[in-house]
């Protein structure tokens, strides 16, 4: 189990460092790096604290276009729904990241019935993109670990001991270990987009998507209104979530359209069925400690991000209501992605 984990890191640097992986004959990769945390809620609880890198290759006319594939995988690839649709742009992604939760007072040593789980959550994966102008599908595809090998705790203290905060004091009642595997698929519309005057635009999009697996398994649906200057030809900015689908901009000449300069406000509203959530339901294959989890989760957001050339910084304030009976109140977290094309 605990060599699960770095055995996925590894292939991922195998697989970035492999030779052609960077031989971009046109078109541009996009590296993007998400941190999100409640402190920008602050509070200290719940879904606590999470980072995710992905990289995306450039725009490809077939997934086989991309030397890095190996020949065993393209059959695999063209079994996959929505991976050719005619007259698609496609991308490949690479992800790895960590999630951590908590219950409310993590100074507490004794275990917390009535609170949510100590959790971990490490995992690397691979998605495949297909776009056109207004429309794009995500399939994620991410394997992982939940429990003490996904070093939550030692991330989370260490954080602590270095901003000077008191350490969480209930790790020992965590989730115990347990591989993690998630299949996904989501789709994104860019329903209209218009002129408002000469300088400012705004756009709208909407997407929906499902959620297969031990870590969760559930349905979503959502809205987003954009509005501002230069506003890119993507398909929005996202939060953590399987399947959240990329922010590279869509072009029909196969170059992505970067200005050089832009800004732009969002706000969003996202609904979610939940089916199962390991962090709150606990271990599959195991007792462990649970609690009673909500069937319907809302989702409220805005956010401003700021795009010059070839970067985007997206900042999204992101309140969601009570996932669990015994939670006090909502939760709020503050999500921050930058965005780098070259």
């Amino acid at each position: 189990m605990r060599t699960l984990l770095p055995a996925g890191l590894l292939l991922l640097i195998l697989l970035v460092s492999t030779p052609g992986w960077c031989e971009e004959s046109d078109g541009l990769q996009t590296f993007q790096v998400f941190y999100e945390n409640d402190l920008f809620g602050d509070t200290d609880r719940y879904y606590t604290n999470a980072l995710q890198m992905t990289w995306l290759s450039k725009d490809l006319k077939q997934y086989k276009d991309d030397v890095r594939l190996p020949d065993w995988s393209l059959p695999l690839i063209r079994a996959v729904p929505f991976a050719h649709v005619p007259g698609s742009t496609h991308n490949i992604g690479l992800l790895f990241g960590q999630q951590i939760f908590t219950p409310a007072d993590i100074a507490a040593t004794d275990l917390l019935l009535d609170d949510r789980p100590y959790a971990g959550y490490l995992y690397t994966g691979i998605a495949l993109h297909s776009k056109t102008a207004t429309k794009l599908d995500t399939i994620e595809i991410s394997l992982g670990v939940v429990g003490p090998a996904a070093l939550g705790e030692q991330v989370q203290n260490t954080v602590h001991d270095f901003r000077d905060i008191a350490q969480a004091q209930g790790w020992d009642h965590q989730l115990a270990n347990e591989p993690a595997v998630q299949f996904s698929w989501q789709r994104k519309w860019r329903n209209h987009r218009a002129m408002l005057t000469n300088i400012l635009c705004y756009d709208l999009l909407s997407h929906t998507g499902v959620t297969l697996g031990n870590v969760r398994t559930g349905a979503n649906a959502g809205l987003e209104v954009r509005m501002g200057y230069n506003i890119p030809m993507d398909f929005g900015s996202d939060v953590i979530r399987p399947g959240a689908g990329i922010s590279a901009p869509v072009s029909n000449s196969g170059y992505p359209h970067i200005p050089d300069f832009g800004v732009h406000l969002f706000a969003g509203v996202r609904s979610a069925a939940v089916f199962r959530d390991i962090f709150l339901d606990g271990n599959t294959f195991k007792s462990s400690h649970s609690v009673d989890k909500r069937p319907l989760v809302g989702e409220l957001s805005a956010g401003i991000a700021v795009n010059y050339k070839r970067i985007k910084l997206t900042y999204r304030h992101v309140f969601r209501t009570k996932q669990f009976d015994n939670q006090s109140r909502g939760h709020v977290v503050g999500s921050l992605a930058l965005t780098v094309s070259f």
